[in-house]
């Protein structure tokens, strides 16, 4: 298959110029300006090719904490035509093994932060790992690492090169650079293997449409084994922006980097931008946000009120929210939520727009924007691809689309159908302004006396309840209706639930008191289609399961209500 001569690696020549004496990396105390930071590519890349045999094709696992060092490493590995297979810091050993018995690497690399991967690999042969010949330790360890860890670290094979460098650069079969793992939402990741083009043609949609630059200073407070991280990290070296580490998210770490280093850009989820309010509300005096001008949010989007909380923490910013999936190279569409330097005062409120329009009740959704320049998208309405205005499946084209899952054969590997179109597993339709509305997942739909029910349409009018703090709508097994809809409710503090079903559901502004019935009701109230209103609910009392970037795990609540309902009904 022939594929485009892009590479991930052409942004060096640029940025060894660009930055030669400024730092285009910092990890705490560690500045590495463009030129250093162009050679050290350079220079770990022969050193994977010469020392450890490292070719075209070859995948070289990872397993750490974002730094610079693990940019570096990202970049050697595409340099000489090898595939880096991101794992998560977060999974358990057993989760990592299935994930590099899935993609067979020659060279694992760890941290302090998973070196134990390394050390249970190495005493304990594992017949589906043959292809492991090296572990590797990224950067320098510790003192007390140091004489207890039996393998060479990234930093003592570099190879130091003679004179200028000529930046000869070799691809991988069928342009692949990376493995990005899903998140495993319902079930085992599976390894989506991306090109050099997905990546470049993703980071110029996010230049184009956030505007970044090369006075960006981007705080990476995204793992670098997600897309969304590994995308918007390859937008800013692109540009030549200022890369700032923390090892990982964590709210007061993130504030303090902010207001150290006048941080101009960060991308977030909304439990990131929640966990940020709650720690600057302990916060008497912080003018940090002001440097903050672009937030690029994803994972789901920002409620009004998480967007009325961040634009008075970052008064300065545009608020950008972003849809995708790992199999689309991250992001589809795009939408601005905030912009301050619009000069029309209601477009520039942190609120989420709205458009001339009125769906139908079968019609409605969460707007989600227009398609990235590079993306096609369509809307099949039915099993046989047909299309017309409607509510159907979402189906993207184009070449940010993943080349397949790795390790399956080309028939499954896209799951795509006629012409390359990816579905995408979502359900939604298009406005007559181009903007796309998502309804909700096919794999969540619940199918309820023979209706379609979205979760995602009931959850969005439930959470607006001034009592609820969460909400997660579930089918359960009905003997009539197939499936009955079942809501899991978390309260606020001071609320509280009653099971007192004769209550007047129009005195709750009297008392912070809330029932099912009080909710049904408000479902009336809002114009609920009467078929989608819950007819069973069930006071969650602990967070609700989310995946490392903030997706529901919406099987894991379903399983335990599940549970939970056949306890009740084996004891009536």
């Amino acid at each position: 298959m022939a594929f485009s001569k892009s590479h991930i690696c052409q942004c060096l020549s640029r940025i060894s110029t660009l930055r030669r004496d400024s730092p285009v990396t910092i990890t705490g105390n560690r500045r590495i300006n463009g030129e250093d930071f162009a050679a050290g590519v350079a220079a770990l890349a022969r050193g994977l090719s010469e020392e450890l045999g490292v070719g075209e094709g070859d995948v070289v696992a990872i397993a750490a904490l974002n730094s610079d060092w693990y940019l570096e490493l990202l970049l050697a590995i595409a340099y000489v035509g090898g595939i880096a297979a991101p794992l998560n810091y977060r999974w358990s050993f057993e989760e990592a093994r299935y994930a590099m018995e899935l993609v067979g690497p020659t060279v694992l690399v760890v941290d302090e932060s998973c070196y134990v991967w390394s050390l249970e690999l190495q005493n304990y042969k594992n017949t589906k790992l043959q292809s492991l010949t090296s572990h590797v330790f990224l950067g320098d360890p510790s003192s007390s690492l140091s004489n207890y860890l039996n393998m060479v670290t990234t930093n003592t094979i570099k190879c130091l090169l003679d004179g200028p460098q000529a930046y000869d650069y070799r691809w991988s079969p069928k342009g692949i650079a990376m493995i990005i793992f899903t998140s495993g939402t319902t079930g085992r990741p599976k390894g989506v293997a991306i090109s050099h083009t997905s990546l470049i043609v993703q980071s110029l949609a996010k230049i184009a449409t956030v505007g970044y630059g090369d006075d960006d200073v981007y705080l990476h407070t995204a793992p670098l084994c997600h897309i969304g991280g590994i995308s918007t990290c390859l937008a800013m070296l692109m540009v030549g922006a200022c890369h700032v580490f923390l090892p990982k998210f964590e709210a007061r770490s993130a504030v303090q980097a902010i207001e150290q280093y006048h941080i101009t850009s960060l991308i977030t989820v909304p439990t990131m931008v929640a966990d940020l309010l709650s720690t600057l509300r302990e916060e008497r005096r912080w003018t940090g946000g002001e440097s903050v001008k672009k937030i690029l949010s994803g994972g789901g989007g920002l409620s009004n009120e998480l967007l009325k909380g961040a634009s008075h923490v970052f008064p300065n910013a545009k608020i950008v929210s972003a849809y995708g999936m790992t199999e689309a190279c991250s992001s589809l569409t795009f939408m601005t939520n905030r912009d301050p330097t619009v000069q029309n005062p209601r477009k520039s409120l942190g609120t989420i727009p709205t458009i001339d329009i009125d769906p139908t009740p079968d019609m409605k959704g969460t707007l989600v924007g227009k398609p990235a320049p590079h993306i096609e998208l369509r809307i099949s309405v039915n099993d046989n691809g047909e299309d017309h205005a409607g509510v159907g499946r979402i189906l993207t084209r184009g070449p940010h689309v993943m080349t397949g899952y790795w390790g399956q054969i080309p028939a499954e590997a896209s799951d795509s159908g006629e012409g390359g179109w990816l579905d995408t597993g979502d359900i939604g339709w298009m406005d007559g302004c181009g903007d796309l509305w998502l309804v909700g997942r096919s794999k969540g739909r619940i199918k309820s006396g023979g209706e379609n029910v979205y979760p995602e349409e009931v959850e969005a009018v439930l959470s607006q309840h001034p009592g609820v703090s969460g909400i997660v709508v579930i089918g359960a097994p009905h003997a009539r209706l197939t499936e009955t809809i079942v809501a899991c409710v978390r309260i606020k503090e001071n609320w509280r639930w009653t099971t007192d079903q004769n209550r007047d559901p129009w005195n709750e502004g009297k008392e912070q008191v809330l029932s099912g019935k009080i909710l049904q009701s408000y479902c009336k109230m809002r114009n609920l289609t009467g078929f989608k209103i819950p007819k069973i609910f069930i006071l969650w009392k602990k967070p609700f399961p989310l995946t490392t970037i903030g997706k529901l795990k919406r099987d894991e609540v379903k399983n335990e209500a599940s549970a939970h309902l056949q306890f009740i009904h084996s004891h009536l």
